[in-house]
């Protein structure tokens, strides 16, 4: 019952070339697996897929648009795997910013000018969260109006219910969550804080194995039954940063 592992490399040691990963938080620096990312940008693992609503903007624009918060150094998100190399797919909300100033390019355009063929699938943040939370459910597809008559409805499968036109959208799960949580107990019951509660729980159980990276571990029944919010059951692995 104790899923907490001693290091992110450990919790990863299993991750394999060809990998579907979550990467959770909302694309801000307080709700992203840091150390697991980093960890993982330090594999020998390559061709992942990395799923998340703006998972790859990289340190240098946190910093630059940075407002009440420091960036700390040790910080990593998508971007690291990015300039690797590692990523194959992106599936994804926001790649980069048009209207950001930059003290250079975004990670995917860097990393497009050098070269790198990289597949991105655009997806509505909705549709994405609607799309994982099914995953979890176990419903393997929906109808929605979001991105009917637009580029997102090319290849799809279209329905017109009570006059307004519907895309079938797939579920979509992952071999490896990599989440972010405010605390945890021993068994894997979250809590969360500010946006960090988005993706994270909207992600949590519905890889086939989710690994939650907690600022902090408390002993079981410290936390509060009424304030979990990720029920340990969806939890695979734990580790501290």
């Amino acid at each position: 019952m104790n899923k907490v592992f001693a290091s992110a490399s450990e919790a990863l040691k299993d991750i394999f070339d060809g990998a579907a990963v979550f990467c959770g938080g909302f694309g801000q620096v307080g709700g992203t697996a840091s150390a697991l990312l980093r960890a993982l940008s330090q594999k020998p693992v390559k061709d992942l897929t990395l799923i998340g609503n703006a998972p790859i903007l990289g340190v240098q624009f946190h910093r630059a648009t940075a407002r009440t918060m420091r960036v700390p150094d040790s910080y990593t998100d998508g971007s690291a795997l990015v300039r690797n190399g590692q990523v194959r797919k992106l599936i994804v909300s926001l790649p980069a910013f048009a209207i950001a100033k930059m003290p250079e390019p975004f990670p995917i355009v860097k990393a497009f000018q050098e070269g790198q063929n990289i597949e991105i699938e655009m997806v509505p943040q909705g549709t994405l969260a609607e799309r994982i939370r099914a995953a979890r459910a176990g419903i393997l597809a929906f109808y929605t109006p979001v991105g009917a008559g637009t580029y997102a409805e090319k290849g799809k499968e279209i329905k017109v219910f009570e006059g307004q036109r519907y895309l079938l959208e797939y579920a979509l799960r992952a071999d490896f969550g990599l989440i972010w949580a405010h605390k945890a107990d021993p068994f894997g019951n979250l809590v969360y804080r500010g946006t960090s509660r988005s993706f994270n729980a909207t992600m949590a159980g519905a890889a086939r194995i989710t690994i939650a990276e907690v600022g902090e571990i408390v002993k079981p029944g410290e936390i509060d039954p009424e304030v979990v919010v990720t029920p340990g059951i969806y939890v695979d692995r734990i580790v501290t940063r």
